[in-house]
């Protein structure tokens, strides 16, 4: 269980299924297959499947700081802003 109040931690590993999961499924077919297809890492391929999975690494900051509590607090802090009093 997760101590606090949305626990990122089912987003992330899906998150991570999904951006990561293409390269290690390509890496694997290039080392089971190798020789017998046509795949080469340097192809179109291979760009395309790091680029999906380094969308990770630019996603995951966002979700920590909208999701888990302790991070969003940290950040706001971080945010100066003036407190206006409201007359009564």
């Amino acid at each position: 269980m997760c101590q606090y109040d949305i626990c990122p931690r089912n987003e992330m590993g899906v998150l991570f299924a999904v951006t990561w999961g293409p390269m290690y499924i390509y890496m694997l077919i290039l080392v089971i297959y190798r020789g017998k297809i046509l795949l080469a890492y340097d192809s179109l391929g291979s760009y395309a499947m790091t680029g999906i999975a380094y969308l990770y690494n630019c996603i995951n900051p966002f979700i920590y700081a909208t999701k888990f509590d302790p991070v969003k607090r940290v950040l706001l802090r971080l945010i100066p802003c003036k407190k206006t009093t409201q007359p009564e």
